[in-house]
């Protein structure tokens, strides 16, 4: 089994203040494994990353709130995510990974939990699509909740899968703006599709997050300000933002302070900042 790399041990205190109640809308729990063990069809094995942890790396980046994502590596026993969202008292939501197994009475008991959303995960190296008929049956099942979709979704999907976009009874999150990669320029179709979608369905919310995955020169990874710029330019009340601590497979580690500095280059306008960062996070997601 692939074994991970650890987050940056030695975050430190980012330049950018965030303004109270800001969000980070993506990111995950890991373990501990003698606790919470991870799913026996992982493709990846992380190093442990519990609810101290984040909580330690929100406190140093000043961040009030936090979204947790199920991640792939916990399958769809969503057990580490539950019991961190229930020791944030209020400050988490969680986004939950699911089976067709669970009925309609489950889904209420997540939702009671701290859950707001279920997690597809379309990526080839995690497995690739799901099951589209099973995808249709669970959001049935999460029909009557104030709940989202969240997609996961290589850049090519974005193209591939519009008319699934387009289907979705709730409201559709793309993780990391489609992972989209900065090499292949602002004009690429994938990106402009998702800008245009952006545009034309107000359904439709992204995660100005992942510039580490998309970048093409590494730390600081600013290469990736101007399409986050794009997305929030396109639909400035439907974007979000996110670490993705502890960033599962990346290839350059970052610390994550310079992902917080990259807000502002981001989202110069302190207006705009405080949509994104908490205004937006707190509508969907009901904080």
């Amino acid at each position: 089994m692939r074994m991970i790399d650890a987050p940056d041990p030695n975050t430190r205190i980012p330049t950018f203040k965030a303004p109270p109640g800001a969000c980070d809308a993506h990111c995950h729990v890991f373990g501990p494994s003698d606790v919470f063990p991870y799913a026996g069809t992982r493709k990846y094995t992380p190093p442990d990353c519990p609810k101290g942890k984040l909580r330690e790396l929100h406190t140093t980046l000043g961040i009030d709130r936090a979204v947790i994502v199920q991640a792939s590596c916990h399958g769809t026993d969503n057990s580490a995510m539950l019991d961190a969202i229930a020791s944030g008292n209020g400050r988490y939501r969680g986004v939950c990974n699911a089976s067709i197994e669970f009925s309609e009475d489950y889904f209420m008991e997540l939702h009671s939990g701290g859950v707001r959303g279920v997690r597809f995960n379309f990526v080839r190296h995690l497995g690739g699509a799901p099951n589209l008929d099973q995808l249709w049956r669970i959001m049935e099942r999460i029909g009557a909740l104030p709940w989202h979709v969240e997609l996961h979704f290589d850049a090519s999907d974005l193209l591939d899968y519009r008319s699934v976009i387009d289907a979705m009874p709730l409201p559709v999150v793309i993780d990391h703006m489609g992972r989209v990669p900065v090499i292949d320029g602002l004009n690429q179709a994938p990106f402009q599709s998702l800008l245009q979608e952006l545009r034309d369905n107000d359904r439709l919310w992204v995660k100005v997050s992942g510039a580490e995955r998309i970048s093409a020169k590494g730390a600081p990874f600013t290469d990736a300000a101007p399409f986050a710029a794009a997305c929030i330019e396109a639909a400035p009340d439907r974007c979000l933002w996110g670490t993705d601590w502890p960033h599962p497979n990346v290839k350059t580690m970052p610390n994550d302070a310079d992902l917080v500095d990259i807000i502002p280059k981001m989202i110069p306008d302190p207006d705009l900042q405080q949509k994104v960062l908490v205004d937006n996070p707190a509508r969907l997601y009901g904080f």
